[in-house]
Parts: C-alpha cells; structure tokens; sequence
C-alpha cells in the first residue's frame, strides 16, 4: 500500500472519476478526506473508517478554508490534494451566455485555486506535499463547443507550472492529469455512434476508464513520482498523438 497513512482531499468525490479515485486511494492505504456538494456515490463506503465526507462548494474560498480547518482537526495533517471536481456548460462562442462563462470558470480554475491556496501554508510548513489537479486533453488541443471548458482546463496546466515553481523550494510537487475519453456514467449516456467514434479516435480504440485516471493520480501522490513536477499526463489511449 503506496500511499498507507497518508491524508488525501480529493474534490468532486462523489462519483465518477473522483470516485474511483476515493476507492484507489482507500485501497492504497491512504486517509480520504472528501470535498463535493452531494456523498450519494459514498454510500457503499460508508462504513470505511478511513473516509470522511465534507460539504464543500470549491468555487467558495470560505467553503474550501472551513473544509481545511476540518480535516486539519480530524486527520492531522494533509498529504495530498487532488484537484478533480469540475463541470461542463457547454455551447459555441456565439451561443455561450455569461452564467455559462463564468460557472465554469468559477467551479474548474478559481475551484483549483482556491483549494491549492488552502492547503499550501500547511504543505510549506511540513515541507512536503502533493497537488494533482485535473485538466483535460481538450485543454491541450482545444474543442468545439467548449470554449469555457478548455479555458479552464489550460488555465490548470499554466497554473500547476507555476504552482511547482513557487512550491517546489519547500518539498511540494505539483502536477496535472489530462484525462482523455473517459466512460463515466455521464459519458456512457451518449448515443452509441458518438461513442465509436470517441474509441476510433483513439490508438488503443477502447474508451478509459475512471480507474485509469484514479491509478495516474495515485501515481503521481506516491514517492515513486518524487522527482517529478510541473508536468501534464496525458491518460488518453493516445488520442493526442
């Protein structure tokens, strides 16, 4: 167990990706704090004593300062803050409205921000810690439809460079996760002929799956990824190739 007694937040764990981050986490020994809105997707982790459920609104820095205190005074300490919760509002340029600008904008880059600047004070003061925020491959390669989205999704990558250069002086790693097609329950709802096409994109030609992305995190918050930081991973079956 990789990452046995140490204490994680992960954002957005309630269901999909940020799910099969909690159970990967839990399995890897770690303590999981977890921020979302709703803990539905918890309940068959319930009685897992390892795992607390916090109420957070990330777009909110008082939610996200109160959560901090929170886990502070029930783990002791924070090892590892993954950045994961974030949501979709998607229409073109001309359609797009201000509410749809700026919620996403306000849950997927000022969420990452307001969290990561949370929790680094207690990184810096025990001079270690690991931030894995997610972006998205669309953040490297932009996509139609998402101009809120891929905003915020390349705003993550510029911000964990400059999370690791401002961080790296005290033991603190910070990276991204560009995750590709992923079959979350969201995305398995798509017609069946948008899903081909997702897999035909793709050099493996299968979708991932919310696991894939949760063992790249646990990766990335392991001391095996000790030397690493500043990077973005692709975890995408080689769609951006």
């Amino acid at each position: 167990m990789k990452l046995k007694d140490k204490v994680a937040i992960i954002t957005g764990g309630g269901s999909g990706i940020g799910l099969a981050a909690v159970k990967e986490f839990l399995n890897q020994g770690a303590k999981v704090a977890v921020w979302d809105l709703k803990a539905e997707g918890l309940n068959e982790l319930a009685d897992d004593a390892q795992l607390r459920f916090y109420e957070v609104n990330t777009a909110e820095s008082e939610s996200v300062n109160q959560a901090t205190t929170a886990v502070i005074n029930d783990f002791g300490k924070i090892d590892i803050l993954i950045n994961n919760a974030g949501i979709t509002r998607d229409a073109t340029l001309l359609k797009m409205t201000d509410e749809q600008w700026q919620s996403v904008l306000q849950v997927n880059l000022t969420g990452v921000f307001n969290c990561t600047r949370a929790v680094a004070p207690h990184f810096k003061a025990q001079q270690s810690g690991r931030i894995i925020s997610t972006s998205s491959v669309v953040g490297l390669y932009g996509n139609f439809g998402q101009s809120n989205y891929v905003a915020t999704k390349a705003g993550v990558i510029g911000m964990t460079k400059t999370f690791a250069k401002e961080l790296g002086k005290y033991g603190v790693t910070a990276n991204a996760v560009a995750p590709g097609f992923i079959a979350t329950d969201m995305v398995k709802t798509m017609p069946e002929k948008v899903l081909g096409m997702m897999e035909d994109k793709a050099p493996l030609k299968r979708l991932g799956q919310p696991e894939d992305i949760a063992k790249a995190y646990a990766f990335l918050a392991s001391e095996e990824a000790a030397f690493i930081t500043g990077t973005c991973l692709s975890v995408d079956g080689g769609v951006t190739i």
